[in-house]
C-alpha cells in the first residue's frame, strides 16, 4: 500500500511538475493604432515575439486616435477600455501609445523592445502573475479552459477571440500610404465566470478557424490587474 501511495504521489508531482512547465513566461499586450505614427515598429516587434511559443503576445487596437484622420478598421472600444483600466488600477493615468502591458502589471513603451524584454524577464509571482495552471482548447464548436488551483479570490476567467495576422492598407492619417500588419488581434473579449482560487472548468461557444487565448486575471474589468494564467489554442 505504501508503495502504491509512494507511486501516486511521483505520478502527481510529475503531472503537476509538466503543466508549470507549460505555463507562458510573460503575456504581452500591445495597445496600438493605425492612426499612429509611433506604433508601426512596435506592431513590427510583437510581430517577433509572437514567434516564441513561450509567450502570449496580443495586439489590441484602440479607438481613440480615430479623430485625427483615418478610422482604425481593427480597433475596438473594449481594448479602449481595457488599457483605461490598466492606468486605473496602477494609478498612474498613463494612457498611450504604443503601449505594451506585460503581465497585467507593468507597462513600458511598445517599441522599446529591450523594456519589453527586460520585463518579461522579471519575476512577479510574488504578486500571482502566472503563477496557476491553464489550459485552453477548441473542439465540438466549444472553447474549454481548465483552470489549476492557485491562492488567489476574486478573479475572473477571460476568453479572448483572437485573429493570428492582419494586414490593413492605410488611406490617410499618419500612416497614410503604408501597409501594416498585425499579430494576434484582439477582436472580442468574454467573460466566462468567477475563478476562486480552486480547480474549474468554464466553456463557451467557438469558431474553429478562430484563434482565442484564455486568461485568468485578478482584480476587474474596470481596474484588471495581475494575470494569474493563461493559455493559446494553437
Amino acid at each position: 500500500m505504501r508503495t502504491l501511495r509512494l507511486a501516486l504521489s511521483a505520478l502527481l508531482l510529475t503531472a503537476s511538475a509538466a503543466s508549470a512547465a507549460d505555463r507562458p513566461r510573460g503575456v504581452v499586450e500591445l495597445f496600438t493604432s493605425q492612426g499612429c505614427s509611433s506604433c508601426p515598429p512596435a506592431d513590427r516587434i510583437i510581430g517577433d515575439l509572437a514567434r516564441d511559443p513561450s509567450l502570449i503576445v496580443l495586439s489590441l487596437p484602440v479607438d481613440y486616435w480615430d479623430y485625427i484622420g483615418w478610422k482604425d478598421t481593427l480597433a475596438s472600444p473594449q481594448c479602449t477600455a481595457r488599457q483605461k483600466g490598466y492606468a486605473a488600477a496602477r494609478g498612474d493615468g498613463k494612457v498611450y501609445t504604443p503601449q505594451a502591458v506585460i503581465d497585467g502589471l507593468t507597462h513600458v513603451v511598445g517599441a522599446d523592445r529591450d523594456a519589453i524584454v527586460k520585463n518579461i524577464a522579471d519575476d512577479r509571482s510574488v504578486r500571482g502573475a502566472l503563477t496557476v495552471d491553464v489550459a485552453a482548447k477548441v473542439a465540438d464548436g466549444k472553447a474549454s479552459v481548465e483552470v489549476g488551483a492557485g491562492g488567489a479570490k476574486g478573479a475572473s476567467v477571460w476568453l479572448m477571440e483572437v485573429e493570428p495576422s492582419a494586414t490593413v492598407a492605410v488611406g490617410r492619417g499618419e500612416n497614410a500610404g503604408r501597409s501594416l500588419t498585425y499579430t494576434n488581434v484582439v477582436r472580442k473579449m468574454t467573460r466566462l465566470g468567477e475563478y476562486a482560487g480552486t480547480p474549474a472548468r468554464f466553456e463557451a461557444p467557438a469558431k474553429a478557424d478562430v484563434r482565442y487565448v484564455a486568461l485568468v486575471q485578478a482584480g476587474s474589468a474596470e481596474k484588471p490587474g495581475a494575470i494569474l494564467g493563461a493559455a493559446m489554442t494553437r
